[in-house]
């Protein structure tokens, strides 16, 4: 898959460099039957952080989205609600905001277990006696306390390789790079509809948009005069053009705009020219 990067403009299609150099091919049937002009960016807006109350589940949201709504930083909510990798929640979850007592955290994600009623106090002159005495089952039994989980950790996302790369995106390898002909140009990346979708490296977002066959939702990263890197088929973009990112950052969530299966498609160009992401990512 090759692409270019297009400026429209009320005279007609123009074409201008966005990467000093460096050319990213964007298919276009072209500019009468683009549908760029209708091209939709999220912005996202600075929210205060909300930390009392919780938040029930509904239908269709992530972990990320409910962080963004409240001022959170996504895994550190999931953190402080024992959600652990691949941060898959449920409607009518409870997801707090305040201050979590540690029998709550460390049943964020287990049903709950009813208590049993506290055994009678027995007075020292009756034990010999209450020693003999049938016992129904469970009638006094005190259940032990269930072991505190802690999240698991995720040094596929966190660990950077030797030139500076991170995962984007935490899932099993669904597809691999070739150079061959039209074949695949980057990686994919299989996960939950969702899914936080990070910032390889440190850059700046050059495209966010929807305006590719193929790609889907799109987000385009420059990082240097270099390199960039593609990241396609997300549900719901999360950054604008000409915003500043970080390594790890939230950019998007997983989705399957323009393909068949949820996925998050990977790519990375080097002076415009594709090359396989899993030379630069760290091993795992």
């Amino acid at each position: 898959m090759s692409f270019r990067v297009f400026q429209l403009r009320s005279s007609g299609c123009t074409v201008r460099s966005v990467l000093g150099g460096i050319v990213l091919a964007l298919l276009l049937a072209g500019c009468a039957s683009s549908s760029w002009n209708n091209v939709q960016v999220a912005e996202r807006r600075s929210v205060p952080r909300v930390t009392s109350g919780q938040h029930v589940v509904r239908r269709g949201e992530s972990i990320s989205s409910i962080a963004m709504r409240y001022g959170w930083e996504w895994r550190e909510l999931a953190a402080h609600n024992g959600i652990a990798a691949p941060y898959v929640i449920h409607p009518g979850q409870k997801i707090q905001l305040g201050p979590v007592r540690q029998a709550a955290a460390s049943t964020a994600a287990r049903p709950s277990v009813p208590a049993a009623p506290p055994a009678p106090t027995v007075p020292a002159t009756s034990q010999a006696a209450v020693a003999v005495t049938p016992v129904k089952p469970d009638s006094g039994k005190v259940q032990p306390p269930l072991a505190t989980k802690a999240p698991i950790a995720q040094p596929a996302l966190s660990a950077r390789s030797r030139s500076g790369w991170a995962w984007p995106a935490e899932g099993p390898l669904v597809g691999r790079f070739s150079s061959n002909g039209s074949l695949n140009k980057g990686i994919d990346i299989g996960g939950q509809l969702g899914q936080p979708v990070l910032a390889a490296s440190d850059g700046s977002v050059v495209y966010a948009g929807g305006g590719l066959r193929g790609y889907g939702e799109l987000v385009i990263i420059k990082h240097s005069d270099v390199y960039v890197s593609a990241y396609g088929h997300n549900r719901r973009l999360l950054v604008r053009e000409g915003q500043q990112v970080k390594t790890g950052q939230v950019i998007a969530e997983m989705g399957s705009t323009g393909t068949d299966r949820v996925k998050l498609h990977f790519e990375i160009r080097r002076q415009g020219k594709p090359v396989d992401p899993l030379q630069y990512l760290p091993s795992r």
